[in-house]
């Protein structure tokens, strides 16, 4: 059985934050984590300052199903079917050995051995009482003179596998690192009670999918609170910014491991405990949402408390969360919103959105849609558009003819196949190269102030084109050349 049970599909990443969440309900303020390279001798250790546990309840805590799912829980712990810690060890190594200490001076310590257990004649389940002599070592590990526990992984036959190195074990220590500093961003960012976790004495950083640099999000609803069940759940949905509205730095960081698409979606958390990362939850109608390019700035923050742990489908690994029934037609109507929003920023790269009280942007492109098929025009009343329409050079109809010709022949695919590959928005050279868009707007003034426009009027024009809405501040240079125009307005 116990060898079966390792097959449940733990990654180290997800055994170890399992770990942790027993020291969070025994209300550890301090956690670490000690990744010792040995070769076939290598070990993990966590060790943390939490309330620790008495032989009667360490043993009942090393058993297999000793707190169950039924079992009435406090509000704040994170456990849930009394498997976790030696399902997730079991899933990396061979050997679990756990000491504990629940007043300074009195200590427990119980320990499996895989490999006692399949050389047992007899098919006895044998909890083994102590540590083994190779373990000894490693129990100094919890200081003496205190509460806490110790948790011990040895025979690290799955964490390393046959011939790995001690490059792929540091390899490991890495996503292990940034998955705890997502899965428990808010257990580390709250300033009371406070949580640190450390890997090798190393601080971990928090990693909250809701931040991204100083801009912050483009959009984000107001909490809201569902009702429904066994207990009530809150949600907030929020619309990342634009890539050109980040540094490098912030653009990498807010991705996480991962990248941008496979970021978005609902990130579901139980007791402020992240337990899903960016998933559309099997939502959407008529059919189910995927990720693609196009969606990756929609995030959604879903927090519920334990109470309603059967409605929402926990599993064994605290990696699969199905919201209810009741739940899933107002998250499914957020999400769309949510979608749709996202998608706007997308599609227009970034650009700050007006608020409807305000005077709408002139777009160079505009989609209609007509008889289920989106098609693409140039806005004829785009001032630099217009301006050529309305001169003496559209002779005919051929400026408005060829505009037309443009519009019939936008390669689509071929535009949307390079976003995919080069996993960006296209970018035009007037939105990310300053030199060439002076140029451009200069002529455009000029332009506007001959159709007797006054200067500050063809200013706030501009202010409303795209793309010159993105560079306010070459638009308030654009009054050194106001003498230039009375002198020409002069000579004429």
């Amino acid at each position: 059985m116990l060898e079966s049970l390792r097959g449940l599909g733990y990654s180290p990443e997800t055994a170890i934050a399992d770990t942790i969440d027993n020291s969070i309900s025994a209300g550890a303020s301090e956690v670490d984590l000690h990744f010792d390279w040995q070769g076939e001798d290598s070990s993990v250790a966590l060790v943390d300052n939490g309330a620790g546990m008495s032989a009667t309840e360490l043993e009942s805590a090393m058993s297999l199903g000793g707190s169950g799912p039924l079992v009435q829980r406090g509000p704040k712990d994170l456990g849930r079917f009394g498997l976790g810690m030696k399902t997730a060890a079991f899933s990396q190594c061979r050997r679990l050995t756990v000491m504990s200490r629940n007043d300074p001076f009195t200590e427990t310590c119980f320990s499996w051995d895989l490999d006692v257990l399949a050389s047992s004649s007899d098919g006895a389940w044998r909890l083994l009482e102590g540590a083994d002599e190779r373990s000894s070592a490693h129990l100094a590990k919890l200081p003496t003179g205190r509460t806490g526990t110790l948790v011990l992984w040895e025979t690290l036959d799955r964490l390393i596998p046959k011939g790995g190195n001690e490059q792929e074990f540091l390899n490991t220590i890495d996503r292990i690192e940034w998955h705890l500093s997502m899965v428990f961003h808010r257990f580390l960012e709250r300033q009371w009670p406070t949580l640190t976790i450390r890997i090798n004495g190393k601080r971990i950083s928090p990693w909250n999918p809701f931040v991204a640099g100083a801009v912050g999000p483009s959009w984000s609803s107001p909490l809201e609170k569902l009702s429904g069940g066994l207990g009530e759940c809150e949600v907030r949905a929020f619309v990342m910014p634009y890539k050109d509205r980040l540094t490098k730095a912030e653009y990498d960081s807010s991705g996480g491991i991962n990248g941008w698409n496979a970021q978005q979606g609902f990130y579901v958390y139980r007791n402020d405990r992240l337990l899903v990362a960016g998933s559309w939850l099997g939502l959407g109608l008529p059919r189910l949402w995927s990720k693609d390019e196009v969606h990756r700035l929609a995030r959604i923050y879903l927090n519920f408390q334990n109470v309603g742990d059967s409605e929402w489908n926990i599993d064994i690994r605290k990696s699969i969360a199905k919201p209810p029934l009741n739940l899933r037609a107002r998250l499914t109507s957020l999400g769309e919103d949510t979608r749709r929003r996202a998608r706007a920023v997308f599609a227009n790269k970034g650009n700050i959105q007006r608020r409807p009280s305000e005077e709408p942007i002139f777009e160079v492109w505009q989609s209609i849609f007509s008889n289920g098929i989106t098609k693409y025009r140039v806005n004829r009343d785009h001032p630099a558009v217009k301006a050529v329409l309305d001169s003496p050079l559209a002779i005919d109809d051929s400026v408005d003819t060829m505009l037309s010709v443009l519009e019939s022949t936008i390669p689509v695919q071929r535009i949307w196949l390079d976003t995919i590959e080069e996993r960006t928005a296209p970018q035009q050279t007037t939105q990310s190269e300053v030199e060439k868009v002076r140029p451009m707007l200069e002529g455009l003034y000029r332009s506007l102030l001959r159709r007797d426009y006054s200067p500050e009027d063809a200013r706030q024009r501009l202010l409303r084109t795209e793309p010159f809405q993105a560079y306010p501040q070459l638009v308030s240079e654009l009054s050194a050349l106001d003498t230039e125009s009375e002198i020409e307005h002069g000579d004429s």
